[in-house]
């Protein structure tokens, strides 16, 4: 089946549009192979289906809620909407993807989960679901990335993870997946590498945004409720104007997306940061076996990202949030640090959320844009909470506060 902009099933090559497919080492194309035929199988069958549809509910808390901000909103000129995925059990969206993965890994035969974590959300949430059906865990994390949260090192080892510094590169997320990769390789036989995001070889980035699609099922569903054929803030039929998700890999974006891509008439909006916009200054190339939008030098080197936040700072992004750029699907964005610190600050005072950096990022761009979004209805998507990055911003606004 071909894919369309609408968020559809990839090409059999694994493609949206030019990008993504498989672009690894031979050694890994069985695993990959078995993976995409085990999560077409598991995928289909109902059994499966209801039993991660059961855990979502009783063990994850979904549907999460949808909250009106109507401080915030009333200062921001816009009826503004938060999908609450900072409710979830472990405090984010990964969760969503993760117990799919796992529940997939254990019908696989798999004993082991590895994954890679920037901010620690997945490997938190990779260690939750390995405690819950008894798996071991390994999970590696860049040196930098561990130093600044410390408090999700620490949940990953409660859990019963083994954690492991990625020292090579800039020590960050981009390294942390190099080194998950490179230990699948060596243990395939019983090991399932639970990637994080929406990126990576097919079937990946179509897996992952599967695993996610319940928050833009969920959210679309709860806008039809709350909006009705109410008009305010331009809303009308029941659904938002702009629907917006910060993006690193993509994974929460993507989830989010899938539930409005087939209505045009809902603008999406992905939110980069400004030291690692992949959209928005990268080019095509290949990267973590998908070919992608990445940032890169003259001579094709990879340039490092750089963000206040662990959780976006990656030089790529996920494949089919470039076919969704390149289509004119959704635009991408960028916002500054100093802007994210701002959002981080308004969002808790005005609404007694704190949000998580990432997140912060979807919030800074509706700040900055409020007048182009004046009278609109704008869903955010908050994915995850900031109890994680409280430690860092209060180095950073502690004197301010």
């Amino acid at each position: 089946m071909a894919v369309t902009a609408t968020m559809g099933t990839p090409g059999p090559d694994g493609r949206f549009g030019e990008f993504g497919g498989t672009f690894v080492p031979e050694t890994l194309v069985p695993a990959l192979q078995e993976l995409d035929a085990a999560f077409r199988d598991a995928w289909s069958d109902p059994t499966f289906r209801s039993e991660l549809d059961q855990l979502l509910v009783d063990y994850a808390g979904r549907p999460s809620p949808l909250t009106e901000c109507h401080r915030l909103g009333a200062e921001l000129g816009c009826r503004l909407l938060l999908k609450r995925e900072d409710l979830n059990h472990t405090g984010s969206h990964k969760i969503n993807n993760v117990l799919g993965q796992a529940l997939l890994a254990r019908r696989m035969g798999k004993s082991r989960l590895v994954a890679e974590t920037g901010a620690g959300q997945h490997g938190v949430a990779t260690a939750t679901a390995a405690a819950l059906l008894g798996m071991d865990c390994l999970v590696y994390m860049g040196e930098v990335d561990m130093a600044r949260q410390e408090l999700n090192v620490f949940r990953m080892r409660l859990l019963g993870a083994e954690v492991t510094p990625a020292l090579s590169g800039s020590r960050t997320l981009k390294d942390a997946v190099n080194e998950a990769m490179r230990y699948w390789v060596s243990a395939v036989e019983d090991t399932h590498y639970c990637l994080g995001s929406v990126m990576g070889p097919h079937p990946y980035p179509w897996m992952v945004r599967e695993f996610h699609r319940v928050i833009g099922e969920e959210t679309a569903r709860q806008c039809r409720d709350l909006l009705g054929d109410d008009s305010r803030g331009g809303a009308s039929n029941g659904r938002p104007d702009v629907v917006v998700a910060c993006v690193g890999g993509g994974s929460n974006a993507a989830g989010i997306f899938a539930g409005f891509a087939e209505d045009h008439d809902v603008e999406l909006v992905g939110v980069e940061p400004a030291g690692g916009a992949a959209v928005g200054h990268g080019v095509p190339g290949i990267v973590h076996g998908m070919k992608s939008y990445l940032l890169q030098d003259e001579f094709g080197q990879v340039i490092e990202a750089e963000s206040i936040s662990a959780g976006l700072d990656y030089p790529g992004v996920g494949p089919e949030h470039a076919h969704l750029a390149a289509s004119g699907r959704a635009t991408y964005e960028s916002v500054t640090d100093a802007e994210v610190i701002e959002a981080f600050g308004l969002l808790s005072r005005t609404e007694g959320i704190i949000p998580a950096l990432e997140s912060a990022h979807a919030i800074a761009w509706v700040a900055r844009e409020r007048q182009r979004l004046r009278g609109r209805t704008v869903v955010v998507s908050l994915s995850g909470r900031g109890d994680k990055d409280v430690a860092q911003m209060m180095q950073i606004m502690g004197g301010e506060l």
